[in-house]
């Protein structure tokens, strides 16, 4: 399912325009982004958990010549089903 698909279904589930649901899904994950640009977590019960994880610096390999180069620490996104998503899918 992509972007648009999901803004289908929710609109159909929610009895809302398809505007207005482009508009709420918008203004969410804009909202989730911002919150975990600045370091804090996301939870939502029953669906889960969208947080941030540091990834610290290491070497790597180049595939194509075998040198070795570096790699930048990082931060990374993560998400953590919670239950109640746990349990719709093994359903």
């Amino acid at each position: 399912m992509n972007k648009q698909e999901l803004i289908d279904a929710a609109a159909k589930k929610a009895g809302l325009t398809k505007t207005d649901t482009t508009k709420a899904l918008d203004a969410i994950l804009e909202v989730i982004a911002g919150a975990l640009k600045k370091g804090d977590e996301v939870r939502v019960i029953n669906f889960g958990t969208f947080a941030v994880t540091k990834r610290p610096a290491s070497t790597g390999r180049n595939p194509r010549t075998g040198d070795t180069i570096k790699i930048p620490a990082s931060k990374q996104p993560k998400f953590r089903a919670g239950k109640g998503l746990k349990d719709a899918v093994n359903k």
